[in-house]
């Protein structure tokens, strides 16, 4: 049985018995299914990080979710009968509603039955999430969000605790949003996070068509507990563009954003660049850089300087540590004290 990175707070001994799969399964419910049909997703990552080839017959466990891909695929937690699809590498299953017109039909898979623990109960991901942690200090929060998918923002928020960890600050890094997959969380402990999570670490097998408070409450149990790892600071990547629906209901929250410190927006262009600035300031926020995939011209660095008065910075520069005097100058005075008295 192949159990994916969806699952890795699941201990393989708690998957114990097998029972009929509801007719309307809810996001975190856990199913034990076989491959029948291999197409867009050829593998799964696995709960220890290794990519796993998939072939036809292979037993894979899988949790049902919601996905919001814009390159990719939109599913929901659904099933067509004794079948699904495989919505990602990281085990999500559901069934496809639209993809884009450059990807490929998904991996099919056929469903054996919902997995239960030892008494028969069915298991679910909510009753596999860190709990809530008290901390004695409250970091420094940099949210990292973009204009789109793939416009840079993990690479951001990676160059970013690159250029703390350098320093010799303690830095972790929270994936917020998006659809389970370790690769992010990979990539920002190999900068020099001293602890990463993401939304899989609260209970969540994806973040999309969650509600407003389940995210609030999902963010202060992360930075909490990153707190409680010894973090001073937090980098946290929101997933997708402003117009998705959870960045923008977390943008335009007073709680979330009253909450977060600084600000970097990762664009793919300089128009997607000018259009989010400006979109992020109609609701109040400021950005403190502009970054992603655009810094990789120079004519675009002058182009959304021009547009957006900010300074727009390169990976390279923000893994020398660009941004973290802006960041010591803004952190909270509360945070301050605390580390006098420590």
């Amino acid at each position: 049985m192949r159990l994916p990175y969806s699952l890795r707070h699941v201990p393989r001994e708690r998957l114990a018995g097998l029972t009929g799969v509801s007719e309307s399964p809810l996001p975190g419910d856990i199913v034990l299914a076989s491959v029948e049909r291999i197409a867009k997703n050829s593998a799964v990552e696995l709960n220890d990080g290794r990519r796993c080839t998939l072939h036809e017959g292979d037993i894979v466990a899988a949790v049902f979710g919601n996905r919001y891909a814009t390159l990719q695929f939109e599913g929901l937690a659904r099933t067509n009968g004794d079948s699904c699809d495989l919505l990602s590498m990281g085990g999500l299953c559901g069934l496809v509603q639209t993809k884009h017109a450059r990807v490929s039909d998904p991996t099919k898979l056929k469903l054996i039955g919902a997995v239960t623990d030892q008494q028969g109960r069915p298991l679910t991901m909510r009753d596999y999430r860190l709990q809530p942690s008290q901390a004695d200090r409250r970091p420094h929060v940099t949210v990292v969000c973009g204009s789109s998918m793939d416009a840079g923002k993990t690479h951001t928020a990676m160059s970013i605790i690159k250029g703390l960890s350098r320093a010799g600050k303690a830095v972790a890094g929270i994936k917020l949003t998006g659809t389970a997959t370790g690769k992010d969380t990979w990539n920002m402990l190999d900068a020099g996070a001293c602890v990463a999570l993401d939304f899989v670490d609260g209970g969540y097998p994806s973040t999309y068509l969650c509600g407003h408070d389940e995210l609030i409450e999902l963010h202060h149990l992360l930075v909490d507990h990153a707190a409680s790892q010894g973090a001073d600071y937090v980098v946290m990547e929101i997933a997708d563009g402003l117009l998705q629906r959870e960045t923008s209901m977390l943008l335009q929250s007073a709680i979330f954003a009253g909450v977060i410190d600084s600000w970097v927006f990762a664009g793919g262009d300089p128009m997607s660049a000018e259009s989010g600035v400006r979109m992020m300031r109609s609701w109040g926020i400021e950005p403190i850089a502009v970054s992603g995939v655009l810094t990789m011209s120079s004519l675009n660095i002058r182009e959304v300087e021009a547009a957006t008065g900010l300074n727009c910075v390169k990976a390279g520069e923000l893994q020398a540590g660009w941004l973290n005097d802006r960041l010591v100058a803004r952190l909270p005075p509360e945070a301050a004290h605390l580390r006098r008295i420590a």
